[in-house]
This record gives C-alpha cells, structure tokens and sequence, in this order.
C-alpha cells in the first residue's frame, strides 16, 4: 500500500501503529524530499494533508502526478482514502470543485455529523451524531465529484466525508492527528493565527482532552481501510 506525504509535520500519525496492528506496511512516498510519485497504487493508496492548496502545482510539483495517480486508483477501484488535502486532491482529480473555504480556517476539535448514506460503510459507518473531529484547513471541496456520495457533514462546511466509486474515500477532517502533530501545526501558523483572534492554547487544550473520544471515533476508519485493502489484495489473489 502506497501512502503519499507531502510534508513532515504530516505523516501517518496514529494511523501509522493502527495499519501495523491491522497487518498493512505501508510504503511511504515523500515526493518533497525526491521521491517520484509511482503511476500506480496495486493495492491501496491513502493521500495525506499538507499546507498546500490542491492546485498549488508550482509550490509542490508533485501534485499533478499525484492528482494522476488518485483519478487512476478510483477508477480501477483501488482502495483509496484522501485526508484533508488528500481529500481535496480528490475532488479536483475527479471532477468536483475545490475553493478557499467562505468561512475562513475551521481548526480544532469540530462534530461531524454522519448521513443516512453512512449506514453501513465500511470506514464511517459507525459514526453518530456530534463525533469529534481534528481539523485544520483554509480550504474546502464545495463541489463533489460526480457520482460522489456525501457521507458525512458539519454545521461550517457541510462536505466533511464523502464516498466515490467502489472503494475511495475522502475525509475533510484529520483522523490521523495526535495531540503532538496538532501542537506543531499550531505553532507553524501561530501568527495567522493569532492575528484571526483564535487563542491558540485553547485550540491545542481541547484537542489534548478529546484524545480518548478521537480515538475511539477515527481508529475504527482506518481499521475499516485496512479491511478493505485486505479483501482488494485477496480478490486480485484469486
């Protein structure tokens, strides 16, 4: 399984001990630091966030190779899951629209509300009402690809979690973030930040206690990818 970073301040975080446990390795690609964007992902690819925009292709000359590489994996129904700029990547390489989100940057513990069309999904189907969630970005798919089935929404930007094809998934929010990694990207934008009138020891507080919740809430999607990827490598086995 092939895993796309796109900087160091966001790597697998808890997903990284909750895929081994599940029995994936993933290869990690870091196309920042050199590493070439393989045309193909055989058995399963998760995207993950990053600073920048999904069409800030001069800053990160990876990201057209990556787009690439996410419209071929939801085509041929390779198991997918784009995370925050994952997610948005997603959307811009299979059809939807993505925008600086009109209400500005949305940031730390946030509900998200699963729809009707979660019952039963394999990564978000067992969500309720208000699950917390980490967020962190300026930017939001307001349009979905087509064909795209919104699973999940909130109450700022409505286009939280959505499902596409047989086996892809996006995620607005980060289900990887651990107190640690959140703490890093408050103090990568303190100024923005502060400059917003967002106080930024609350922010890294709320999301210090909302560990238990977010774990129980996010480690049962990651579980439920591996699963996927584990049905997709037996089905082409066979």
């Amino acid at each position: 399984m092939i895993v796309i970073e796109h900087q160091r301040s966001c790597g697998l975080g808890r997903f990284g001990p909750w895929l081994a446990a599940a029995g994936l390795e993933p290869t990690v690609v870091r196309p920042y630091l050199g590493d070439p964007v393989p045309a193909r992902a055989d058995d399963g690819l998760i995207v993950l966030g990053g600073e920048a925009s999904a069409w800030q292709d001069e800053r990160c000359p990876w990201l057209p190779a990556t787009r690439e590489l996410i419209a071929r994996s939801v085509a041929d129904g390779v198991p997918t899951l784009g995370i925050c700029l994952g997610a948005q990547l997603m959307t811009l390489a299979c059809g939807g629209v993505v925008e600086p989100g009109g209400h500005g940057l949305e940031a730390g513990v946030v509900p998200v509300d699963p729809l009707p069309a979660a019952a039963g999904d394999p990564l978000l189907g067992h969500l309720s009402a208000g699950t917390p969630a980490v967020q962190f970005h300026y930017d939001v798919s307001v349009t979905l690809p087509p064909g795209a089935v919104l699973l999940a929404t909130g109450a700022v930007y409505p286009n939280q979690a959505y499902r596409l094809g047989r086996a892809a998934w996006a995620v607005q929010f980060h289900p990887e973030a651990t107190t640690e990694i959140f703490r890093g990207w408050l103090a990568n934008d303190a100024g923005n930040l502060t400059a917003r009138g967002l106080d930024i020891a609350a922010l890294a507080a709320a999301v210090a206690e909302a560990q238990p919740r977010l774990v129980a809430a996010w480690r049962p999607l990651a579980e439920g990818f591996a699963a996927v990827v584990r049905r997709e490598r037996e089905r082409v086995a066979r």
